[in-house]
């Protein structure tokens, strides 16, 4: 029996190289995307995939986290009740979407959002069918045979998806790919595990267990929602969809660490502290903090690289559609420090149990993108909207490193150091980049 120390290293190894996989196909696929269709198309897309991400996430209940933390996640009755809450949710969402279709249509002034939510969302009802093997690799942190397949998921769907929109160069491609990649993934899962399956049940016990952790999760998710995508809803009220599809493009570039960081919170993080969850807090803080060092340090390199270069990637593989987007790079780059900050930690408190303190954060983001980008639109135009977003994740941190703290698990004194080591690696990777003759990479916004 490995210790959970070689899992979790062999797990973050894995989601690494697989996730590091994914974002490279995503990239490839970008750049061709963007070469076939209008940037409108793109900022379209955002606000639909917001929408649909939304209510996913309104109706969360965490099955996924109380299939891995629960002591009950092996056995076939809780399983098969997970995955009848799961397919009932499915179903739910998509018809929440068809009733809000075409009030979302005229509040955005464009019809097409009328068909273009209930098709891309028809992929949720699909989704609640999959077989809960996902979740139970997750929870038994064999994470090398989840990252091949979620590698190949992704390859099979982005493959349809060039070849859709190369055919038929429109938004309605765009739509139908996420439908038929839910298919890819519903018929693959019940594959995964040999002899794992699941049917209807409903244990009264599992339902109690599941949504009384799943409250938490519920009120923790949507404003997670809230705090990461509410950019989008906001961006796509007061801008053109063209302006929100160059957003989206220098969005999502510039989100690569925070996502890597993600996926190794959920997959690695995550498991690895809920199997010593029970220790006591101060000898569970030492292990934290321990093996926190490496990620924050190599996260400070990688992160102050993107910022110093990110603004001449784009500009040498994007056209000039996409000019705004040099600009937009460096910019939110700087401030995902603090979301790198919050997701190398804020696992421990999930699971501890203790998801409110995700809410409360959550929350706090919001509450700046909400108030502060329409705000700061008006004052001073896009720029102002960008930088407020881009360090969105400040209060976001700080409201976290409060509950760290009632829970005696802070690491305030980590990340006052990584963070001074991550503004010294940048201001030496910044003046390299001006003695080259590079300039700053804000240099186009004078």
């Amino acid at each position: 029996m490995k210790s959970v120390k070689q899992l979790a290293i062999r797990g973050a190894i894995w989601t690494i190289v697989g996730f590091g996989g994914i974002q490279i196909l995503r990239f490839g696929n970008n750049l061709i995307l963007t070469r076939l269709l209008e940037p409108e198309y793109f900022g379209l897309m955002a606000l639909v995939t917001t929408i649909r991400v939304g209510l996913e996430l309104f109706s969360d209940v965490g099955i996924g986290q109380n299939i891995v933390n629960s002591k009950r996640g092996d056995e076939p009755t809780f399983l098969n009740t997970a995955w009848s809450i799961q397919a009932i949710r499915g179903v739910v969402i998509w018809f929440l979407c068809i009733l809000i279709a075409y009030p979302i249509a005229q509040f955005y002034n464009d019809v097409r959002l009328w068909w273009l939510i209930p098709i891309v969302t028809l992929s949720s009802v699909i989704d609640g069918f999959s077989c809960t093997s996902v979740h139970t690799l997750h929870r038994r942190m064999v994470l090398g045979k989840l990252s091949l397949y979620e590698l190949i998921m992704q390859a099979s769907f982005l493959s349809t998806l060039i070849l859709l929109v190369w055919f038929y160069p429109n938004i309605w491609s765009l739509a139908i790919a996420p439908v038929i990649g839910a298919i890819y993934k519903l018929v693959s899962s019940y594959w995964l595990i040999p002899k794992y399956s699941n049917h209807f049940e409903w244990e009264p016990e599992a339902v109690k267990e599941i949504l009384s952790f799943g409250k938490w999760m519920f009120v923790a998710s949507t404003l997670m929602f809230a705090a990461e995508q509410t950019d989008r809803l906001v961006l796509g009220k007061i801008l053109s969809f063209e302006m929100l599809g160059v957003y989206t493009v220098a969005y999502t570039l510039a989100s690569i660490p925070r996502e890597v960081i993600k996926q190794l919170s959920y997959k690695v993080i995550f498991p690895a502290i809920s199997h010593q969850s029970d220790l006591p807090r101060p000898t569970l803080r030492a292990k934290i903090i321990r093996q926190r060092w490496l990620m924050l340090f190599t996260c400070a390199i990688v992160l102050a690289g993107l910022v110093t270069v990110g603004d001449l990637v784009v500009g040498i593989l994007y056209d000039k559609r996409y000019a705004a987007a040099i600009w937009m790079m460096p910019i939110l780059c700087s401030g995902i420090w603090f979301s790198l900050l919050f997701y190398t930690i804020s696992p421990a408190l999930l699971a501890i149990s203790k998801p409110l303190y995700s809410a409360q954060s959550n929350f706090a983001r919001f509450g700046i993108i909400a108030l502060g980008v329409p705000l700061a639109n008006y004052s001073f135009g896009v720029l102002g909207a960008i930088i407020v977003i881009a360090f969105s994740d400040v209060p976001l941190y700080i409201v976290n490193l409060y509950g760290l703290w009632q829970e005696k698990l802070t690491c305030f004194a980590q990340d006052i150091q990584t963070t001074a080591f991550f503004i010294a690696v940048l201001a030496l990777f910044l003046a390299i980049r001006n003695h080259l003759g590079f300039g700053l990479p804000i240099q186009t916004l004078f």
